[in-house]
């Protein structure tokens, strides 16, 4: 399984479980190489396998070595799991320039879509793999836009939504399963980097279960898609908010 953005968060909570479950797993990470390499840690610790590898997801050179890197030393791969993502400082669009609107559509969308065209390559039982799962991470702010904050956000993750149930449809006969998690306000350090530490415990009175989600949460509804248990699901969205 290769997690991109896996030194942190639901990538880092989806790699210690998808180890306990027995894959091999993959850490990619772009700057934070002690996240990534403490999530192994405790991996190794625990009798998994795995491996760190730094990658800027939104450069198709460092993706194609991302891929390289962890089928050389793990082996076949059967999951991606597409985490990687960023959110800026709030704002609203008119106060928004090109350079955030593109690093924000370069990591988020082109990004999730040049590690899914590497997987297919790999997965494809028309081009002689073994099938597997790729799973996106969204967010339930496709369904409200996040006005006065991060719409650039909002929409980068509908267009890996899109992109997911297009992509599902077309590799589908090739033994490939593509689905996604949205979570809703979940406890990671994304908050802080977009300006609002505080963002995920001011907001839990207005979830329906009155509490923010732990990125475990997540990580068990990624495994499941991940796994043979979700094995007629494709092209599906699994909601992970509290009921938001």
């Amino acid at each position: 399984m290769i997690i991109t953005g896996g030194g942190r968060g639901i990538g880092a909570a989806t790699a210690v479980l998808a180890a306990m479950r027995g894959y091999s797993v993959a850490v990619n990470y772009v700057r934070d190489q002690g996240a990534a390499e403490a999530v192994t840690q405790r991996i190794r610790q625990d009798g998994g396998r795995a491996v760190a590898v730094q990658a800027d997801v939104s450069k198709e050179s460092e993706v194609a070595q991302l891929f390289r890197t962890a089928e050389r030393e793990l082996g076949n791969l059967t999951v991606l799991v597409n985490s990687a993502g960023v959110v800026d400082r709030k704002a609203r669009v008119e106060e928004m320039d090109e350079t955030r609107l593109r690093r924000m559509m370069g990591i988020n969308v082109i990004g999730s879509m040049m590690c899914a065209a590497a997987a297919v390559r790999r997965m494809s039982t028309s081009r002689g793999g073994h099938g597997g799962s790729i799973i996106n991470v969204s967010s339930a702010a496709v369904r409200y836009g996040s006005p006065n904050e991060y719409v650039d956000y909002a929409a980068s993750k509908e267009a890996i939504d899109v992109f997911m149930i297009g992509l599902a449809r077309e590799v589908a006969a090739d033994g490939i399963r593509v689905n996604a998690v949205r979570p809703g306000i979940v406890t990671t350090d994304i908050h802080a980097c977009g300006g609002d530490p505080e963002r995920a415990s001011r907001l839990a009175s207005a979830i329906p279960m009155l509490r923010a989600g732990l990125p475990e949460e997540v990580a068990k509804a990624i495994v499941w898609l991940a796994s043979d248990e979700s094995s007629y699901s494709t092209g599906s969205i699994l909601d992970v908010a509290g009921g938001r």
